[in-house]
């Protein structure tokens, strides 16, 4: 098992969702977008910002 311990940057909050941009273990970009709302569990990387902060404003809780 692996840990991963990322420095995020450019983090937003769009709703309850977090967006952040951080680097992957190859030196590549990523961008991650993770619901902070209790009982969530969302989150999902992409390689693209754009697509991060899509899926964030589109994100619907099913957890209420």
């Amino acid at each position: 098992m692996t840990t991963s311990n990322r420095r995020f940057r450019r983090v937003v909050h769009i709703g309850p969702v977090q967006v952040g941009t951080s680097y992957d273990t190859r030196g590549r970009e990523k961008h991650t977008a993770a619901c902070t709302a209790p009982r969530c569990g969302f989150s999902a990387e992409y390689d693209s910002r754009a697509a991060a902060e899509l899926a964030a404003r589109t994100h619907r809780c099913a957890v209420r």
